[in-house]
């Protein structure tokens, strides 16, 4: 073995560190991790006390990692058991060494004036990684592992950080009356209580519920959470390509999954009421993207007059919108969960589909974030203008599917 990396300023120092510590190969090795960076650091501390002709110091005696470097097989073990359920590509271990030793092993840098130094926490990750690579055929990585590993060597405890597999898609919503996501119970706030029956939701079932049944089920995950582009009404329909959503999968077991066939049993499972398409896999950032995203939307509103609607007026009304901005005080419908404030949002295009005497049905495009029930209704006053102030008879929405989200 080539020791030409032993001068004589490294001896002298490695001396004096041995003459106030017992120190193991790997601990002295350590400590003059900058020097011939090609040897391990057990077999650089064996050639230091070699030449310095000092007697061989065993892990268990060792005063700074009592015993902690002679652990990292049986580390290795338990973390090779703790990932045997999950399938994964790539892996990241971290540990949690004693307080005691990490601040003797920092009193003995300090004290010697060592710079370029690695930590015994920093040698256990390595090292405990290399072996669980080896042996299960999986790739460490910095950048976005799909496992992290959470090591405790004090009780030799494994936690395991899951990164969560991101489902991006559309969705279709054929019935009325579901919400688009989960909706607790407002008396129980999902406990359970008579008011929901025990279920401890206000209704029975949601978008969101449809569509991760089946992907929980094959993903063996343990939750998820559910990100759409806006959300429509829950007595909106969500028609034509469907709704952009991502949906974040946590702790999944399984990882590469068929897609399209995942989309057949998903669609197979709501029949009649959801339909998924377009799914691939996404990522965190999409997850941003679309909730920030301002998608532009088209809906057909089915109206009801509270008397019979002259077309001539109707019309006039109706051109009168076009690209016209309005202005919506947050409705009263939703003023317990929305922030009160004006917003501002502009009517592309909108035109009749319909007329029959006091029902008509409207195709309105707009921005995002429009309030269409009370841009047809008034609210009250609080969305100026409206239809129904325009028109002079008073409207109401009776039905609302949204048939375009677009900007994708």
């Amino acid at each position: 073995m080539n020791t030409t990396f032993l001068n004589m300023e490294t001896k002298k120092l490695a001396e004096r560190i041995l003459n106030e510590h017992r120190l193991c190969d790997a601990c002295l090795g350590r400590l003059f991790t900058h020097l011939n960076r090609g040897v391990k650091n057990i077999e650089k501390g064996r050639l230091l006390r070699e030449e310095l002709r000092r007697k061989k110091v065993s892990p268990e005696n060792c005063w700074l990692c009592e015993g902690l470097t002679n652990e990292i097989d049986e580390f290795a073990e338990i973390v090779e058991e703790k990932l045997r359920d999950y399938e994964f590509s790539t892996f990241l271990v971290g540990s949690k060494i004693d307080e005691e030793i990490n601040e003797r092993e920092e009193k003995l840098c300090e004290t010697f004036s060592l710079e370029h130094y690695e930590s015994l926490k920093m040698e256990i990750n390595r090292e405990v990684g290399k072996i669980v690579s080896e042996k299960m055929g999986k790739q460490a990585s910095f950048d976005h592992p799909d496992i992290t590993v959470l090591l405790d060597t004090r009780f030799n405890h494994v936690d395991l950080q899951i990164t969560p597999l991101y489902i991006y898609g559309r969705y279709i919503k054929k019935i009325r009356g579901i919400p688009q996501t989960k909706w607790p119970c407002r008396v129980c706030r999902g406990r359970g209580c008579r008011r929901c029956n025990f279920t401890g939701k206000m209704y029975e079932t949601s978008v969101e519920e449809i569509i991760s049944a089946e992907i929980l089920k094959v993903t063996k995950a343990e939750n998820e959470s559910f990100h759409g582009c806006g959300r429509e009404d829950i007595d909106a329909l969500m028609l034509g390509r469907g709704r952009p959503f991502v949906l974040e999968v946590k702790n999944p077991q399984i990882r590469s999954i068929d897609l399209k066939e995942l989309e057949k049993r998903i669609n197979k499972y709501g029949e009649g009421r959801v339909e998924v398409n377009s799914l691939r896999f996404s990522n965190k950032e999409e997850v941003v993207r679309i909730k920030k995203a301002a998608f532009p939307k088209v809906y057909h509103a089915k109206v009801v007059a509270e008397k019979e609607v002259p077309e001539e007026k109707l019309k006039e009304v109706v051109h009168s919108l076009q690209g016209k901005t309005i202005k919506q005080l947050t409705p009263l419908r939703v003023a317990h969960r929305r922030s009160i404030k004006t917003r501002e949002r502009k009517i592309y295009h909108c035109r009749i589909l319909e007329l029959n005497g006091k029902a008509f049905k409207l195709e309105i495009h707009t921005e995002s974030g429009t309030y269409i029930k009370e841009l047809i209704s008034g609210d009250s006053g609080r969305t100026k203008p409206n239809l129904s102030e325009m028109l002079g008879i008073p409207c109401r929405v009776e039905e609302l599917d949204v048939v375009a989200v677009e900007g994708e």
